[in-house]
């Protein structure tokens, strides 16, 4: 995976340098999204700049993906769909991609009725995972058995 994240930067014309490799490595081990100061604090030898740097340039390059979660803290995970929204479990932090996501025809209407012109847009759908739900329902079923 990180040479995939190294290959996209070099298709873009930047350089594999030693702290990039080393920001690709460090975000290929991620099981889940992350911060970059997450990957700052794997990487003390390597400079905060380049870490965001090398971030915004992945960003762009579509391997990865920014994530809002509902606190206001910016997150990143790996991409492979394009463009994608994401659904955020507000309880255990899951992130899935929602994909399909019809909205560019209201998102136009909306412009237009404003006349907004529109560049792009960005969604997180923040609510409680299946598997949280599911927890929840046993929790209350047990509580409810114990009384």
């Amino acid at each position: 995976m990180a040479e995939e994240l190294l290959d996209s930067l070099e298709a873009q014309g930047y350089r594999s340098t030693s702290p990039r490799r080393a920001v690709a490595n460090a975000i290929a081990s991620q099981q889940r999204h992350f911060t970059a100061e997450e990957i700052r604090e794997r990487l003390p030898k390597v400079g905060r700049a380049t870490v965001y740097r090398s971030l915004k340039l992945l960003v762009e390059a579509g391997v990865l993906c920014r994530v809002l979660l509902e606190d206001g803290d910016l997150h990143y995970q790996l991409s492979h769909r394009g463009h994608h929204h994401h659904l955020l479990c507000v309880e255990c932090g899951a992130s899935e991609d929602l994909l399909g996501c019809d909205i560019e025809d209201l998102l136009r209407q909306v412009s237009s009725a404003h006349e907004f012109q529109l560049s792009g847009h960005w969604l997180e759908v923040y609510g409680r995972c299946r598997d949280c739900i599911s927890t929840q329902t046993q929790t209350e079923k047990t509580q409810m058995a114990n009384v």
